[in-house]
Order: structure tokens, then C-alpha cells, then sequence
């Protein structure tokens, strides 16, 4: 039990449910209009932003870094949406290709650094139990900003603004639990709760992504294992039972 610590794994929670406050409700939206690989490709992309600011020596440098990412990842989503537009039948594959392409960019920066194999594994399963409290309060005041735009506008943004608002999101989260959770946090709730509606959804999406989070947390630092590939792992089977459940009580409703 001295394995938990709160100090250490305090951050990391709060770190986690950070990350399921937009994740949730943006996974919403990515699975109704089927663009499941959005988040890999733009996490990816992103990833390589904070890749290239290391490349240039700028990594002890905060705000270039930020700059780099960002800027990387809302190009991307851009050109994500230029191409929904014009060629919307070929928009999946061409998320793929942009996945690939940025995940072999990355290979390449990283090429000849002796620490780079460390640096593309922290980039896929992420540093969450490194995170501090002053780490988390900038984006715990970016994602309140996001949320509330996202709430209250989400008719009116359109298409653009959700691209907009999808990258800054994936910037931060991606420094913060990697690849691999940004992706599982956006797909496997959204994806478990997807015969609910409304507010019963999200908060059913928020509860299980909140356990995942803690359960894999607390896993991971008990059994010395990674954190991040645990919260998948959990957050996965807890989807699974969550699915099942809430299909025999939407039949046993509908007999009814």
C-alpha cells in the first residue's frame, strides 16, 4: 500500500478525468460521423509537432514546444477538413494515410537520437504519472474554455470549429497519456454507451472512463506496470461488461 501515493497518483487522476472532460462528448461526435482515426492521426501529429520543437533543441522550452504541437495539429485538421469537403467517401483512408505518414515522421526525427526509441514510447503510452499539479492547471483552464464553447455553440461552429476545437484538445491530452488513451478515451465510452442519448450517456461515458482511469492507475502501480497500457486494458473490459449491461436493459425495456 506504500505504492499509493497520493502525491503521485493524485496528478495522475485528476490528469485522467482532465482528459475524459472533452474526450468524452468529442468521441461523441467523432463516432456519428465515422471518422473513428481522427484522434489517432491528429494525436500522432501533434506528437510529431513536440518531436520537431526537440529536433530543434527548443524541448526546454514550454511555450515553443506548445507552439509546435499545436501548430501541427491544427493544420492537420484543417487539411482534415478541406478534404471532407471535397472528397467525403475517401475521408477515412486519407485519416489513415495521415496517421501513418506522421507516425514514420516520427521514426525519422528521432532516427539518430540515442534516446529516441524512449522518446516515440513516451509519445504512444504516455506519462501520466508524471504529471504535477502545475502541469495541470493551464489545461484544466484550456479545456473549461473548450468545454464551454463546445456546449454552449455546437450548433453554430460547424464542422471547422469542431476540427478547431478537436486539436487543441488532442495537443494537451497527448503530452499528458500518450497516443493510446487519447484514442481509447474518445472511441471506447462513446462506443459502450452508443444505444443511450442525451445527458444519460455522457455521465454513463463520464463514470466509465472515470474508473478505467482509476482503476488502471492504481493497477499499473501496484504490479510496477505501465500505466497507460492498463488504463486501455481496463477501460476496454469495463466497456465490454458496461456494453452488455446496457443491451439486456434496453431489450428487458423495449419487452416491457
Amino acid at each position: 500500500m506504500e505504492l499509493l501515493d497520493w502525491s503521485i497518483l493524485g496528478p495522475a487522476i485528476i490528469a485522467g478525468l482532465l482528459v475524459l472532460s472533452t474526450h468524452v462528448p468529442l468521441g461523441q461526435e467523432v463516432l456519428k460521423h465515422g471518422i473513428i482515426f481522427i484522434d489517432l492521426a491528429i494525436a500522432q501529429i501533434a506528437g510529431l509537432g513536440v518531436l520537431a520543437a526537440g529536433v530543434m533543441g527548443w524541448e526546454d522550452n514550454m511555450w515553443l514546444v506548445q507552439v509546435c504541437a499545436v501548430s501541427a495539429a491544427l493544420l492537420a485538421s484543417t487539411g482534415l477538413n478541406w478534404t471532407e469537403k471535397r472528397w467525403p467517401r475517401s475521408q477515412e483512408p486519407l485519416i489513415g494515410i495521415l496517421f501513418v505518414l506522421a507516425a514514420t515522421g516520427s521514426i525519422l526525427l528521432v532516427a539518430e537520437n540515442p534516446h529516441g526509441a524512449e522518446h516515440l514510447k513516451d509519445l504512444l503510452v504516455g506519462q501520466i504519472l508524471w504529471s504535477t499539479w502545475k502541469m495541470l492547471a493551464p489545461i484544466a483552464l484550456l479545456y473549461a474554455l473548450l468545454l464551454a464553447i463546445w456546449f454552449k455553440w455546437q450548433d453554430r461552429i460547424g464542422r471547422q470549429g469542431f476540427y478547431i476545437i478537436f486539436a487543441f484538445v488532442v495537443t494537451a491530452s497527448v503530452q499528458l497519456v500518450g497516443v493510446y488513451l487519447v484514442f481509447a478515451s474518445l472511441i471506447i465510452p462513446a462506443l459502450a454507451t452508443r444505444r443511450l442519448h442525451g445527458t444519460r450517456r455522457l455521465m454513463i461515458g463520464y463514470l466509465l472512463g472515470a474508473v478505467a482511469f482509476v482503476l488502471g492507475i492504481v493497477l499499473s502501480a501496484l504490479f510496477d506496470l505501465p500505466t497507460g497500457a492498463v488504463a486501455v486494458w481496463s477501460m476496454a473490459i469495463l466497456a465490454t461488461i458496461t456494453g452488455f449491461w446496457l443491451g439486456h436493459r434496453i431489450k428487458d425495456d423495449s419487452n416491457d
